[in-house]
Protein backbone atom coordinates (compact mmCIF):
# COMPACT_ATOMS: atom_id res chain seq x y z
CA UNK A 1 0.00 0.00 0.00
CA UNK A 2 2.95 2.71 0.71
CA UNK A 3 4.64 1.57 -2.62
CA UNK A 4 1.54 2.48 -4.18
CA UNK A 5 0.87 5.78 -2.50
CA UNK A 6 4.88 6.84 -3.49
CA UNK A 7 3.68 5.64 -7.07
CA UNK A 8 1.03 7.76 -7.73
CA UNK A 9 2.35 10.56 -6.06
CA UNK A 10 5.61 10.69 -7.98
CA UNK A 11 3.46 10.63 -11.25
CA UNK A 12 0.96 13.27 -10.66
CA UNK A 13 1.51 16.44 -12.51
CA UNK A 14 1.06 18.52 -9.83
CA UNK A 15 3.45 17.11 -7.94
CA UNK A 16 5.92 17.07 -10.67
CA UNK A 17 5.50 20.41 -11.58
CA UNK A 18 6.10 21.69 -7.79
CA UNK A 19 9.09 19.94 -7.55
CA UNK A 20 10.59 21.26 -10.76
CA UNK A 21 9.06 24.80 -10.44
CA UNK A 22 10.00 25.42 -6.66
CA UNK A 23 13.75 24.78 -5.83
CA UNK A 24 14.63 24.22 -2.43
CA UNK A 25 15.31 27.76 -1.01
CA UNK A 26 18.40 26.96 1.08
CA UNK A 27 20.25 25.53 -2.66
CA UNK A 28 19.23 29.10 -3.24
CA UNK A 29 21.25 30.68 -0.62
CA UNK A 30 23.99 28.14 -0.68
CA UNK A 31 24.30 28.79 -4.99
CA UNK A 32 24.08 32.72 -4.21
CA UNK A 33 26.60 32.73 -1.27
CA UNK A 34 28.84 31.04 -3.55
CA UNK A 35 29.14 33.42 -6.35
CA UNK A 36 28.93 36.47 -3.97
CA UNK A 37 32.54 37.72 -3.77
CA UNK A 38 32.15 39.55 -0.39
CA UNK A 39 30.85 36.77 0.45
CA UNK A 40 33.58 34.47 0.18
CA UNK A 41 36.22 37.01 0.98
CA UNK A 42 34.46 36.98 4.47
CA UNK A 43 34.37 33.37 4.43
CA UNK A 44 38.39 33.38 3.88
CA UNK A 45 39.42 35.77 6.27
CA UNK A 46 37.07 34.34 9.06
CA UNK A 47 38.72 31.10 8.54
CA UNK A 48 42.34 32.81 8.63
CA UNK A 49 41.71 34.29 12.15
CA UNK A 50 40.39 31.42 13.14
CA UNK A 51 43.73 29.67 12.33
CA UNK A 52 45.79 32.39 13.56
CA UNK A 53 43.75 32.32 17.21
CA UNK A 54 44.18 28.64 17.50
CA UNK A 55 47.95 28.70 16.45
CA UNK A 56 48.32 31.47 18.87
CA UNK A 57 46.83 29.47 22.03
CA UNK A 58 48.97 26.66 21.06
CA UNK A 59 52.04 28.83 20.89
CA UNK A 60 51.06 30.14 24.34
CA UNK A 61 50.48 27.07 25.87
CA UNK A 62 53.86 25.55 24.46
CA UNK A 63 55.99 28.61 25.80
CA UNK A 64 54.15 30.36 29.07
CA UNK A 65 56.95 32.81 29.20
CA UNK A 66 57.72 34.11 25.59
CA UNK A 67 60.84 35.84 24.88
CA UNK A 68 59.49 38.35 22.51
CA UNK A 69 56.41 40.71 22.92
CA UNK A 70 55.76 39.71 19.69
CA UNK A 71 51.88 38.33 19.09
CA UNK A 72 50.74 36.19 16.75
CA UNK A 73 46.85 37.46 17.78
CA UNK A 74 47.53 41.36 15.93
CA UNK A 75 47.93 39.73 12.84
CA UNK A 76 44.23 37.83 12.76
CA UNK A 77 42.91 41.70 13.16
CA UNK A 78 44.42 42.56 9.38
CA UNK A 79 42.22 42.52 6.59
CA UNK A 80 43.78 39.40 4.88
CA UNK A 81 45.46 37.88 7.77
CA UNK A 82 46.48 34.24 6.19
CA UNK A 83 48.79 36.80 3.98
CA UNK A 84 50.08 38.60 7.09
CA UNK A 85 51.36 35.56 8.78
CA UNK A 86 53.13 34.38 5.86
CA UNK A 87 54.90 37.38 5.15
CA UNK A 88 55.49 37.84 8.62
CA UNK A 89 59.48 37.31 9.71
CA UNK A 90 58.89 37.03 13.39
CA UNK A 91 55.97 34.96 13.05
CA UNK A 92 57.97 32.87 10.68
CA UNK A 93 61.04 33.21 13.50
CA UNK A 94 58.62 31.80 16.30
CA UNK A 95 57.42 28.64 14.65
CA UNK A 96 60.63 27.98 13.34
CA UNK A 97 62.01 27.47 17.08
CA UNK A 98 58.96 25.52 18.24
CA UNK A 99 59.29 23.09 14.83
CA UNK A 100 63.82 22.60 16.33
CA UNK A 101 62.92 21.87 20.23
CA UNK A 102 63.96 18.30 20.44
CA UNK A 103 60.77 17.44 21.40
CA UNK A 104 59.24 18.83 18.48
CA UNK A 105 57.35 16.12 15.14
CA UNK A 106 55.75 13.57 17.54
CA UNK A 107 52.20 12.56 17.11
CA UNK A 108 50.72 14.89 19.96
CA UNK A 109 52.98 17.47 18.75
CA UNK A 110 50.29 20.14 18.54
CA UNK A 111 52.09 22.35 16.23
CA UNK A 112 52.14 19.58 14.00
CA UNK A 113 48.42 18.78 14.21
CA UNK A 114 48.23 22.44 13.37
CA UNK A 115 49.92 22.33 10.24
CA UNK A 116 48.01 18.85 9.37
CA UNK A 117 44.85 20.44 9.97
CA UNK A 118 46.17 23.91 7.86
CA UNK A 119 46.93 22.63 4.93
CA UNK A 120 43.83 20.21 4.21
CA UNK A 121 41.55 23.03 4.47
CA UNK A 122 40.79 24.69 0.90
CA UNK A 123 42.12 27.86 1.40
CA UNK A 124 45.19 28.60 -0.46
CA UNK A 125 46.58 31.50 1.14
CA UNK A 126 46.85 28.96 4.76
CA UNK A 127 48.59 26.47 2.51
CA UNK A 128 51.16 28.62 1.64
CA UNK A 129 52.34 29.05 5.02
CA UNK A 130 52.58 25.29 5.43
CA UNK A 131 54.40 24.91 2.50
CA UNK A 132 56.79 27.72 3.55
CA UNK A 133 57.90 25.58 6.68
CA UNK A 134 58.08 22.48 4.31
CA UNK A 135 62.10 22.98 4.15
CA UNK A 136 62.80 23.58 7.54
CA UNK A 137 60.04 20.75 8.56
CA UNK A 138 61.95 18.73 6.25
CA UNK A 139 65.48 19.31 7.01
CA UNK A 140 64.70 18.54 10.71
CA UNK A 141 62.96 15.19 9.91
CA UNK A 142 65.69 14.32 7.72
CA UNK A 143 68.53 15.10 10.09
CA UNK A 144 67.47 12.88 12.57
CA UNK A 145 66.37 9.92 10.35
CA UNK A 146 69.78 9.42 9.24
CA UNK A 147 71.11 10.80 12.70
CA UNK A 148 73.86 8.02 14.56
CA UNK A 149 71.78 8.24 17.79
CA UNK A 150 68.58 5.74 16.52
CA UNK A 151 67.68 5.07 19.68
CA UNK A 152 67.20 8.49 21.11
CA UNK A 153 65.03 9.64 18.27
CA UNK A 154 61.24 10.61 19.57
CA UNK A 155 58.04 9.88 17.78
CA UNK A 156 57.83 11.34 13.98
CA UNK A 157 54.42 11.20 12.79
CA UNK A 158 53.75 14.06 13.49
CA UNK A 159 55.90 15.35 10.70
CA UNK A 160 55.39 12.38 8.93
CA UNK A 161 51.86 13.73 8.49
CA UNK A 162 52.49 16.90 7.31
CA UNK A 163 54.42 15.40 4.64
CA UNK A 164 51.79 13.02 3.87
CA UNK A 165 49.35 15.54 3.68
CA UNK A 166 51.36 18.01 0.87
CA UNK A 167 52.04 14.35 -0.85
CA UNK A 168 48.11 13.05 -1.19
CA UNK A 169 47.49 16.74 -2.22
CA UNK A 170 49.64 16.67 -4.85
CA UNK A 171 48.59 13.03 -5.81
CA UNK A 172 45.07 13.85 -5.88
CA UNK A 173 46.03 17.10 -8.64
CA UNK A 174 47.61 14.77 -11.05
CA UNK A 175 44.86 12.23 -11.01
CA UNK A 176 47.46 9.17 -11.55
CA UNK A 177 49.05 10.45 -14.38
CA UNK A 178 52.92 11.11 -15.09
CA UNK A 179 54.32 14.26 -15.51
CA UNK A 180 55.35 14.36 -19.08
CA UNK A 181 57.86 16.50 -21.46
CA UNK A 182 58.06 16.86 -25.01
CA UNK A 183 61.58 16.67 -26.36
CA UNK A 184 61.98 18.77 -29.37
CA UNK A 185 63.36 16.32 -32.37
CA UNK A 186 66.07 18.16 -34.00
CA UNK A 187 65.57 15.99 -37.45
CA UNK A 188 62.83 18.80 -37.98
CA UNK A 189 62.94 22.18 -38.67
CA UNK A 190 61.96 24.84 -36.45
CA UNK A 191 62.14 28.52 -36.46
CA UNK A 192 66.25 28.35 -34.87
CA UNK A 193 67.76 25.73 -36.85
CA UNK A 194 67.95 23.52 -40.13
CA UNK A 195 68.09 19.96 -39.58
CA UNK A 196 71.72 18.83 -40.94
CA UNK A 197 70.74 15.35 -42.59
CA UNK A 198 67.89 15.95 -44.98
CA UNK A 199 64.03 15.37 -43.88
CA UNK A 200 62.95 11.96 -44.30
CA UNK A 201 59.41 12.07 -45.73
CA UNK A 202 57.56 10.16 -43.12
CA UNK A 203 57.04 11.78 -39.74
CA UNK A 204 59.02 11.25 -36.69
CA UNK A 205 57.04 10.59 -33.61
CA UNK A 206 57.71 13.11 -31.06
CA UNK A 207 59.78 12.14 -27.89
CA UNK A 208 58.17 12.26 -24.46
CA UNK A 209 60.28 12.07 -21.19
CA UNK A 210 58.84 11.38 -17.97
CA UNK A 211 59.55 13.50 -15.15
CA UNK A 212 57.76 11.69 -12.90
CA UNK A 213 55.79 8.14 -12.65
CA UNK A 214 52.40 8.40 -11.78
CA UNK A 215 52.03 8.30 -7.78
CA UNK A 216 50.80 5.65 -5.34
CA UNK A 217 48.42 6.14 -2.37
CA UNK A 218 50.86 6.16 0.92
CA UNK A 219 49.51 6.03 4.34
CA UNK A 220 52.76 5.75 5.87
CA UNK A 221 56.55 7.42 5.68
CA UNK A 222 58.64 3.97 4.75
CA UNK A 223 62.10 4.07 4.17
CA UNK A 224 62.19 2.54 0.58
CA UNK A 225 59.35 5.18 -0.44
CA UNK A 226 60.96 8.41 1.91
CA UNK A 227 62.72 9.93 -0.52
CA UNK A 228 59.91 9.96 -3.51
CA UNK A 229 57.31 11.30 -0.75
CA UNK A 230 59.60 13.88 -0.08
CA UNK A 231 60.15 14.88 -3.84
CA UNK A 232 56.75 15.32 -4.48
CA UNK A 233 56.36 17.34 -1.89
CA UNK A 234 59.29 19.47 -3.12
CA UNK A 235 56.98 19.72 -6.43
CA UNK A 236 54.01 21.24 -4.75
CA UNK A 237 56.60 23.80 -3.08
CA UNK A 238 58.12 24.55 -6.17
CA UNK A 239 54.55 24.78 -7.88
CA UNK A 240 53.77 28.10 -5.45
CA UNK A 241 57.74 29.39 -4.99
CA UNK A 242 56.86 32.51 -6.57
CA UNK A 243 54.22 33.29 -3.53
CA UNK A 244 56.42 31.98 -0.65
CA UNK A 245 58.66 34.76 1.06
CA UNK A 246 62.32 34.89 0.33
CA UNK A 247 63.56 33.60 3.87
CA UNK A 248 61.75 30.21 3.00
CA UNK A 249 63.80 29.99 0.46
CA UNK A 250 67.08 30.80 1.33
CA UNK A 251 66.64 28.50 3.79
CA UNK A 252 65.68 25.92 1.25
CA UNK A 253 69.32 26.85 0.16
CA UNK A 254 71.10 26.29 3.32
CA UNK A 255 69.57 22.75 3.88
CA UNK A 256 70.41 21.92 0.44
CA UNK A 257 73.73 22.98 0.99
CA UNK A 258 74.17 21.01 4.53
CA UNK A 259 72.50 17.73 2.43
CA UNK A 260 75.60 17.59 -0.13
CA UNK A 261 77.80 17.14 2.51
CA UNK A 262 81.05 18.93 3.44
CA UNK A 263 83.30 21.43 1.25
CA UNK A 264 85.24 20.27 -1.18
CA UNK A 265 87.65 21.82 -3.72
CA UNK A 266 86.10 20.34 -6.75
CA UNK A 267 83.15 22.48 -6.18
CA UNK A 268 84.94 25.70 -7.91
CA UNK A 269 86.42 23.31 -10.78
CA UNK A 270 83.48 25.07 -13.47
CA UNK A 271 84.63 28.73 -12.52
CA UNK A 272 87.03 30.84 -14.44
CA UNK A 273 89.94 31.47 -12.29
CA UNK A 274 88.84 28.36 -9.97
CA UNK A 275 87.47 30.70 -7.16
CA UNK A 276 83.77 32.56 -7.14
CA UNK A 277 82.79 35.63 -4.94
CA UNK A 278 80.93 33.74 -2.60
CA UNK A 279 83.09 32.72 0.07
CA UNK A 280 81.63 35.66 2.34
CA UNK A 281 78.46 33.57 1.58
CA UNK A 282 79.57 30.47 3.61
CA UNK A 283 79.65 31.68 7.15
CA UNK A 284 76.08 32.02 6.53
CA UNK A 285 74.85 28.98 5.74
CA UNK A 286 73.68 27.81 9.14
CA UNK A 287 70.32 28.92 11.17
CA UNK A 288 70.32 29.75 14.10
CA UNK A 289 67.94 28.58 16.43
CA UNK A 290 67.30 28.88 20.35
CA UNK A 291 70.89 29.71 20.66
CA UNK A 292 71.94 26.37 18.84
CA UNK A 293 73.21 26.04 15.55
CA UNK A 294 71.68 23.59 13.51
CA UNK A 295 73.36 23.11 10.57
CA UNK A 296 71.37 19.84 8.96
CA UNK A 297 73.23 16.36 7.83
CA UNK A 298 74.50 14.77 4.55
CA UNK A 299 72.03 12.59 3.62
CA UNK A 300 71.32 10.03 0.64
CA UNK A 301 70.73 11.94 -2.54
CA UNK A 302 68.37 9.51 -5.15
CA UNK A 303 67.37 10.95 -7.99
CA UNK A 304 63.63 10.91 -7.35
CA UNK A 305 64.60 13.55 -4.51
CA UNK A 306 67.10 15.50 -6.36
CA UNK A 307 65.56 16.53 -9.21
CA UNK A 308 62.81 18.84 -7.71
CA UNK A 309 65.58 20.14 -5.12
CA UNK A 310 67.25 21.30 -8.36
CA UNK A 311 64.32 22.59 -9.89
CA UNK A 312 64.13 24.90 -6.65
CA UNK A 313 67.73 25.59 -6.93
CA UNK A 314 67.06 26.94 -10.90
CA UNK A 315 64.25 29.09 -9.08
CA UNK A 316 65.97 30.48 -6.46
CA UNK A 317 69.03 30.82 -9.04
CA UNK A 318 67.55 32.64 -11.61
CA UNK A 319 64.21 34.39 -10.70
CA UNK A 320 64.63 38.01 -11.49
CA UNK A 321 62.49 39.04 -8.50
CA UNK A 322 64.60 36.99 -6.23
CA UNK A 323 66.97 38.63 -3.71
CA UNK A 324 70.55 38.77 -4.18
CA UNK A 325 71.30 36.34 -0.99
CA UNK A 326 68.55 33.99 -2.15
CA UNK A 327 70.65 33.41 -5.34
CA UNK A 328 74.18 33.57 -3.58
CA UNK A 329 72.05 30.72 -1.29
CA UNK A 330 71.28 28.63 -4.64
CA UNK A 331 74.92 29.39 -6.13
CA UNK A 332 76.69 27.73 -2.80
CA UNK A 333 73.85 24.79 -2.81
CA UNK A 334 74.24 23.98 -6.95
CA UNK A 335 78.24 24.07 -6.64
CA UNK A 336 78.14 21.78 -3.28
CA UNK A 337 75.74 19.26 -5.28
CA UNK A 338 77.98 19.44 -8.49
CA UNK A 339 80.78 18.22 -6.14
CA UNK A 340 78.82 15.59 -4.71
CA UNK A 341 77.28 14.11 -8.21
CA UNK A 342 80.67 14.03 -8.76
CA UNK A 343 82.42 12.37 -6.43
CA UNK A 344 78.63 9.97 -6.46
CA UNK A 345 79.10 9.70 -10.21
CA UNK A 346 75.46 10.78 -11.07
CA UNK A 347 75.21 11.75 -14.41
CA UNK A 348 71.83 13.12 -14.63
CA UNK A 349 73.10 15.26 -10.93
CA UNK A 350 76.39 15.64 -12.73
CA UNK A 351 74.26 17.31 -15.73
CA UNK A 352 71.94 19.44 -14.34
CA UNK A 353 73.99 21.34 -11.29
CA UNK A 354 76.81 21.38 -14.55
CA UNK A 355 74.13 23.68 -16.50
CA UNK A 356 72.75 25.77 -13.66
CA UNK A 357 76.33 26.70 -12.66
CA UNK A 358 77.35 27.77 -16.24
CA UNK A 359 73.59 29.37 -16.14
CA UNK A 360 75.01 31.28 -13.01
CA UNK A 361 78.12 32.32 -13.96
CA UNK A 362 76.71 33.90 -17.18
CA UNK A 363 74.33 35.64 -15.04
CA UNK A 364 76.52 37.64 -13.05
CA UNK A 365 79.19 38.13 -15.97
CA UNK A 366 76.36 39.81 -17.35
CA UNK A 367 75.11 41.80 -14.43
CA UNK A 368 78.88 42.62 -13.28
CA UNK A 369 79.23 43.99 -17.16
CA UNK A 370 75.87 46.28 -16.93
CA UNK A 371 77.36 47.49 -13.32
CA UNK A 372 80.56 48.78 -15.57
CA UNK A 373 78.93 50.16 -18.11
CA UNK A 374 76.63 52.08 -16.02
CA UNK A 375 79.57 52.99 -13.73
CA UNK A 376 81.48 54.41 -16.98
CA UNK A 377 78.45 55.84 -18.29
CA UNK A 378 77.52 57.88 -15.11
CA UNK A 379 81.72 58.89 -14.88
CA UNK A 380 81.85 59.86 -18.31
CA UNK A 381 78.08 61.89 -18.04
CA UNK A 382 80.01 63.90 -15.24
CA UNK A 383 83.05 64.58 -17.11
CA UNK A 384 81.01 66.31 -19.97
CA UNK A 385 79.10 68.03 -17.86
CA UNK A 386 79.13 71.90 -18.11
CA UNK A 387 80.49 74.02 -14.86
CA UNK A 388 79.00 77.52 -14.57
CA UNK A 389 81.85 79.69 -13.87
CA UNK A 390 81.96 81.59 -10.72
CA UNK A 391 81.38 84.97 -10.35
CA UNK A 392 84.12 87.26 -8.83
CA UNK A 393 83.79 88.26 -5.16
CA UNK A 394 83.45 91.47 -4.50
CA UNK A 395 84.10 93.31 -1.29
CA UNK A 396 82.52 96.05 -0.23
CA UNK A 397 84.87 98.61 1.73
CA UNK A 398 83.29 101.70 3.68
CA UNK A 399 85.45 104.27 3.12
Amino acid sequence: MDFTIHHQSSNSPSSSSTSSSTPHPNSITAAAADQDPVHSWWESVSKARSRILTLSSIISSSSPSPSTSFSLSSLADSDRPALSLLSSPDAYSLLSSLLSCPSSGSGSDPLCQWLYDTYISSDSNLRLIVLSFLPLLSAIYLSRVHSNETSSIPSLSGFEAVILAIYSSEAKSRAGKPLLVQIPDLSQPSLYHSPRIPIMEHKSRPSVGVLSAPLEPHIAVKSTKRASILGTAFDAYHKHISQLPSWSKLEFCKFATAWAGQDCHCQNKLDFDGENDLDEFLDKLSIEQNGEVFKGVRIPLPWEFLQPVLRILGHCLLGPLNSQEVKDGAAVAVRRLYARASHDLVPQAILGTRSLIHLDKRERATAKANANSASLANASSNSNTPTKAKKPEILLVSK
